[in-house]
């Protein structure tokens, strides 16, 4: 159920976009502190994935053209120092998304070198998505891109930055809030890449990708001095539901952190393939779209230990 909306409503259509973050990107519109912001944006591919792609069409994907985000929205009063609080009144995805293995991107690119794509059906009132048969995947909506302007410098919107951007948090979904540092008079506040789910990490370098109706509400927040990055609140009732019969979990152990944690996906893959009758492909999606990654230990040096946990749930 929405909070009472008391403020007027402003719209953000998906011909408003752009492709860097820079404080020189003329607003596409002004709105007051605590006003309501719905945004219509599309996928992460920016249209270059459609319901009738193929894996053929991944090779022809434009890197420089992917995660468009729309806005900017310029917060009257909004000032640097101050901090941008985004809250996730609903989000609303197509009937549709897509999940791809592109060579060169992803945690594994080293080991999975040929482009694959999964087409979704999505039903935006059922709370879970088909991925093959005896495999649900539990959807929990949110945005990928969320941020602010940075105060000096023209930034991708592929890399996450300190003001926010391609943070790819799973957990900020609806009833969730998002506190952004504002570096620009006005914080010129963008947001897209829509998914439908995701696991921690993304590990192939996509979730499910789709396009998305957003509602958010933006507020200027002040003494708030210790958000120098993006800081969130959210419940964990809604993803913690997704464990409600347990999970398999691998640990890497290794040196340098991303090693472990590469040795972490790489073990529940294997599990998956070896327990659950899942092709390597099958197993690297499922595990970008669904697992759970923790550091589960940094101070025992020189080993790290990442965790990479499988809700068995989604087994039927």
């Amino acid at each position: 159920m929405l909070p009472p909306q008391n403020n007027s409503t402003f719209h953000v259509h998906r011909g408003q976009s752009h492709l860097k973050w820079s404080k020189a990107i003329a607003p596409v519109l002004t709105v007051d502190s605590g006003d309501v912001v719905t945004f219509d944006t599309i996928d992460g591919s920016n249209g270059q994935v459609t319901p009738s792609s193929t894996a053929e069409d991944v090779l022809k994907f434009k890197s420089e053209l992917a995660n468009p985000i729309f806005g900017p929205v310029y917060v009257r009063g909004a000032e640097p120092g101050d901090v941008l609080e985004v809250e996730v009144l609903k989000l609303k995805t197509s009937d549709w998304g897509w999940t791809a293995i592109i060579p060169g991107f992803g945690l594994l690119a080293d080991q999975f070198k040929e482009p694959h794509l999964k087409i979704w059906k999505l039903d935006p009132d059922d709370s879970s998505a088909v991925f093959k048969d005896g495999i649900r995947i539990p959807t929990h909506p949110f945005l990928g891109v969320m941020g602010v302007a940075p105060g000096d410098g023209e930034f991708s919107t592929i890399p996450p930055l300190d003001t926010g951007g391609n943070i790819d948090t799973r957990q900020i979904i609806e009833g969730s809030k998002l506190y952004l540092p504002i570096k620009a008079p006005g914080a010129l506040f963008s947001c897209g890449d829509g998914h439908a789910a995701q696991g921690d990490g993304e590990v192939c370098g996509t979730a499910i990708e789709t396009p998305m109706q957003v509602t958010l509400r933006l507020s200027i927040k002040k003494n708030m001095k210790w958000v120098t990055s993006p800081n969130y609140s959210a419940s964990s009732s809604a993803l913690t539901q997704t464990e409600d019969r347990g999970y398999y979990a691998v640990l890497g152990v290794d040196s340098d952190l991303l090693k472990a944690t590469q040795k972490a996906v790489r073990g529940i893959i294997e599990y998956m393939i070896q327990t659950r009758n899942l092709t390597h492909i099958e197993a690297y999606m499922l595990a970008s779209v669904s697992i759970s990654l923790r550091v589960s230990e940094v101070v025992n040096i020189p080993n790290y230990t990442v965790s990479a946990s499988l809700p068995l749930n989604i087994f039927i």
